[in-house]
């Protein structure tokens, strides 16, 4: 047996968060972009791309945001296919878009309004069944920590917060409870795995999540809904939010995250901040090896 180089080894973490994310979007996206407080990493975006299609493949992103997937996937030459519940966030998508055509990127890109729950009405028909690669991201809830406004910033004493909420549609699916969430969450990958072709590939980046102080394990849970979807795990990457720096890590976790790590610290719990996503790649059952037809 010959032995492994290196080379040939599969690379389980990426270092994904080099650059922090506003530089990562510098001139790639329009700056009304960053208001968007559940943005998936470029970077993130462009490797999962790159390695699970080819030049020219169907990219689905289900709940597409800003545009994050659909960017970088005309960037890289494929179709990217996006479809997003928020109208505001659908007419940033399409904005990006229109720019990355203007900057040279060969791949086409369309944003759809709607409801994914109902993907499969939504996507046009002629791409149904040729979607090489679902990348996409669970929702977190309608808000998330969103950005820093110090005393400096707002003329206002002590530290508050902007761009923190992505949805006031008490329709959105972001608005359920956990448990309700992922049922949705799972609806919407049924319908994606019917659109994939033959041996595509669904990968969601997703990372633990705190409740009322309570860590949550939110990728196990995403894995128990993908699985319900007829979907298996076949592999789970690291995807890092940090950068590394001569072997040491370069913490870039929010003024949040670093203050709800040592308020728990405080209270005895041995807490850090978020350092990286899992990146879940799934495939259909139907198209593993002696899988039945």
């Amino acid at each position: 047996m010959n032995p492994i180089t290196p080379a040939e080894v599969p690379v389980s973490v990426w270092a994904t968060g080099q650059k922090p994310s506003q530089v990562q979007r510098r001139g790639r996206y329009l700056p009304e972009s960053m208001k968007h407080p559940g943005k998936m990493l470029p970077a993130i975006a462009a490797r999962t791309i790159a390695t699970y299609t080819r030049t020219g493949e169907y990219v689905l992103d289900p709940m597409c945001g800003i545009g994050t997937t659909l960017v970088e996937a005309a960037h890289l030459g494929r179709n990217g296919i996006g479809v997003e519940y928020e109208r505001r966030w659908a007419q940033m998508a399409a904005a990006n878009l229109h720019l990355a055509h203007r900057q040279g990127a060969t791949g086409s890109g369309l944003v759809i309004g709607g409801d994914s729950r109902r993907i499969i009405r939504l996507v046009p028909e002629q791409v149904r069944g040729r979607i090489a690669l679902v990348l996409t991201s669970p929702p977190y809830g309608s808000s998330t920590h969103g950005h820093v406004c110090s005393t400096r910033d707002s003329g206002e004493d002590g530290v508050t917060k902007q761009n923190n909420r992505y949805s006031t549609d008490r329709d959105n699916l972001a608005h359920r409870r956990l448990p309700d969430l992922l049922e949705g969450f799972g609806q919407i990958l049924d319908g994606c795995a019917e659109l994939l072709v033959p041996g595509g590939v669904v990968a969601v980046t997703v990372r633990p999540i705190r409740v009322k102080g309570e860590l949550i394990d939110l990728p196990g849970q995403v894995v128990q809904t993908a699985e319900r979807s007829g979907l298996v795990l076949v592999d789970q990457l690291v995807a890092l939010l940090c950068g590394l720096r001569d072997g040491r890590l370069v913490n870039r976790a929010s003024f949040f995250q670093k203050l709800e790590a040592r308020r728990a610290r405080d209270r005895g719990v041995p807490a850090c901040a978020t350092a990286h996503e899992d990146l879940l790649i799934f495939h259909r059952a139907c198209d593993l090896p002696g899988s039945p037809r």
